[in-house]
């Protein structure tokens, strides 16, 4: 019997605003070149390639469809169809309306979000490969990341008894927890983080959200009936799709459902949430500085410790500083010190309500 394929299904809609300058509405993070000569979106695509793997699914913004196709095309991952969301509905419903493109049967699907690295893909491949015997029998997947530090900003899973080596029920769900908490979590050896990414058969989904959340169902599936198709590109209904719910796929359907698993895995995953997240996994000189340009811009940089800059046009020149992130993007130039990079959404509520008033 030859192995089932699974069909990549690749979440791109979110905004990225916690790495501007560089990401902006109409360039969100996973369009950027930020951790390699690709961008993300075409590392993601690329980590579900070959003989096991059919043509991706994506869903996406609308107004980003031409960028999507040409760095899907320009990587060699010419998708089977670009959902193109009116709007955003959170996670359950995009997902719901790939499950329906694929043809809502037995097909595998992989979700996974547009915007995270994933150092060690063959460990990836190796957990995936783990689930599938039970994602054939209905089960719902997901990955748990081996967690380095109490992190506040994810959610967390606590792992339960194992079912097959390398797969264990889910206990449960842990919403972003405070900080006793989530250092309790980690020390306990039996928690891991959330990264957002499944693994479950299309109809097995469908199912649990008919269960568990009908509404999304009934939206998605009336938004699809009467899509409108241009080639491979699909557009849902935009009033059918706006009447679904706007939830998680945790909150839809993996925290209540019954068979849900989870693959602990160590695959150097990273969401990528900030600019001292980038920082972090980025390779540094002797003194420990993270510096990187695109186009013309260029860094120059003396008696400078511990500092992450990025330019996309500017010359950024510093002298005599330390812990500093500096991003210079078209006619913005953001300044920080390092450790406080969650505070850019500080920066977009100042500039919109100045824009606003």
């Amino acid at each position: 019997m030859t192995a089932r394929k699974i069909v990549p299904v690749i979440l791109s809609g979110g905004s990225g605003t916690r790495l501007w300058p560089m990401s902006r509405p109409e360039m969100p993070k996973q369009m950027l070149a930020l951790t390699a000569n690709e961008t993300m979106l075409q590392l993601t695509a690329g980590r579900a390639q070959g003989e096991r793997y059919a043509a991706p699914i994506v869903v996406a913004n609308a107004r980003h469809a031409d960028l999507v196709e040409q760095q899907l095309a320009d990587a060699g991952a010419t998708p089977q169809a670009l959902i193109l969301e009116p709007a955003g509905r959170n996670t359950a419903p995009a997902i719901a309306l790939a499950a329906i493109a694929a043809g809502g049967g037995g097909d595998a699907l992989l979700v996974m979000p547009s915007d995270h690295v994933i150092g060690d893909v063959a460990a990836f491949h190796a957990a995936i490969e783990a689930a599938m015997p039970l994602v054939a029998q209905g089960w719902l997947v997901t990955f748990g990341i081996a967690p380095d530090s109490p992190e506040t900003g994810y959610g967390w899973i606590q792992i339960g008894d194992e079912l097959k080596p390398g797969v264990n029920r889910v206990a449960r769900f842990v919403e972003k927890p405070p900080l006793d908490k989530a250092q309790s979590m980690l020390a306990s050896g039996d928690h891991a983080w959330n990264g957002g990414i499944f693994l479950f058969l299309a109809d097995a989904y469908l199912e649990a959200l008919a269960q568990f959340d009908p509404g999304i169902l009934t939206a998605t599936q009336e938004a699809m009936d009467k899509a409108r198709t241009e080639g491979t590109r699909i557009y849902p209904d935009a009033v059918a799709f706006a009447a679904s719910p706007d939830d998680s796929i945790d909150y839809a359907v993996m925290e209540k459902a019954d068979r849900v698993a989870v693959v602990p895995v160590d695959m150097g995953w990273n969401d990528v949430g900030s600019w001292d997240a980038l920082h972090a996994i980025s390779d540094t000189d002797s003194d420990g500085n993270a510096h990187r340009s695109q186009g013309d811009g260029a860094v120059l940089a003396i008696d400078t410790r511990n500092c992450f800059v990025r330019s996309d046009g500017v010359r950024v020149s510093l002298v005599g500083v330390e812990d500093l992130i500096v991003v210079a993007s078209g006619n913005d130039v953001l300044i920080m010190p390092r450790g406080r990079s969650q505070e850019v959404k500080k920066l977009i509520e100042a500039m919109k309500a100045t824009s606003a008033g």
